[in-house]
């Protein structure tokens, strides 16, 4: 049911490979060195984006272009994970086959020591989270393709507010002087969307209620649970994988708010591998389907779905300059900072 077919790529992949090697040999006369680019828009110095798609160019000269012997893969550090290692081991012996490559999972402390692993190279294929993928893009070099999805589209995910089912909370604005947890500072929906959204329907954060930083969606969830909490943005898709897990239960929580929806976590590739391994890994992506186990830890969703940075990440990117978060240096240490200050 499985088998492989690595010479038929999808329409998605073959279109996005040909495109990036048609715009190789046209720009070949160009360096890709800060002082002789001139189309970068918010990539950090060392990168190009001649073709304006907001991602990191492949770099003209070929002795920059990686081809590791073993190919490092790692899943958003959103959770356990030791549980993901074994929800994408199939997958990884499926891109093994692909690409004539060991792969091995890169387990990663938090989301800055993620993009810090891709932006020096010990890190090849990855899935960032919707609210890090900038970072990772600006930064690191990092190329979004797809998203968990079905036939028909992305999965996707939305901003929940969750409290206690026998909690006086009944709509947002009960919210106000409440004890309210909110994920991390650069987290989407445990955040910045809460911040940009929430201001509309009558509730501001930081003003009419104090926020607690719980460092996770699972912290968040566990602590409302255990009375730590009255409240918290969470993401569905989290809230959803723990009632699965049997973890918690749906009829513990009542839900009093459920925003837009968002793209899930971005899985991609750094932007300088060689050529002929990114079209391997393209393919892989887009032709895999998911085993019944891993269809079950995501929600009967069973490929992964084509997506593009500037397309499908735009209402991230609009969030994100609502709060004034920026997918800089500066922006990334201050990330680093508070992930820090964390542990």
């Amino acid at each position: 049911m499985y088998k492989t077919n690595f010479q038929q790529l999808s329409d998605y992949s073959t279109v996005y490979i040909k495109l990036t090697l048609l715009l190789t040999v046209v720009l070949v006369n160009y360096s890709v060195y800060a002082a002789d680019c001139f189309q970068r828009g918010d990539l950090d110095n060392g990168f190009c984006d001649k073709d304006n798609d907001l991602l990191a160019d492949l770099p003209v000269e070929s002795a920059k272009w990686q081809n590791p012997k073993i190919l490092k893969f790692a899943y958003t550090p959103v959770e356990d994970h030791n549980i993901y290692r074994e929800t994408f081991g199939h997958f990884m012996e499926y891109l093994e086959k692909a690409t004539g490559k060991k792969v091995k999972y890169y387990p990663t402390p938090s989301n800055s020591s993620e993009v810090e692993a891709m932006k020096i190279r010990r890190l090849h294929i990855a899935a960032f989270d919707t609210g890090t993928t900038g970072y990772a893009v600006n930064l690191a070099g990092f190329k979004p393709m797809s998203v968990i999805g079905y036939p028909t589209g992305f999965q996707g995910y939305n901003l929940i507010v969750i409290t206690r089912k026998n909690s006086s909370i009944q709509k947002m604005t009960d919210l106000k002087n409440q004890k309210i947890a909110h994920t991390s500072t650069f987290s989407n929906s445990g955040n910045l969307a809460a911040r940009a959204f929430f201001p509309a329907l009558g509730i501001v954060p930081d003003k009419d209620y104090n926020i607690i930083f719980s460092d996770s969606h699972g912290q968040s969830i566990l602590g409302i649970l255990d009375g730590k909490y009255d409240a918290a943005p969470i993401a569905s898709d989290v809230f959803k994988r723990m009632i699965r897990r049997g973890v918690i239960k749906r009829e513990q929580f009542r839900v009093i708010y459920k925003s837009p929806k968002f793209p899930t976590s971005a899985f991609g590739y750094a932007h300088d591998l060689h050529p002929a391994l990114i079209q391997k890994i393209v393919g892989a992506f887009h032709t895999y389907r998911f085993p019944p186990e891993m269809r079950r830890t995501f929600g009967g969703a069973d490929r992964f779905y084509p997506v593009t940075y500037f397309a499908d990440w735009k209402i991230i990117r609009n969030i994100a300059q609502a709060t004034n978060t920026k997918y800089s240096k500066k922006g990334f240490e201050a990330l680093t900072k508070f992930e820090t200050k964390q542990e």
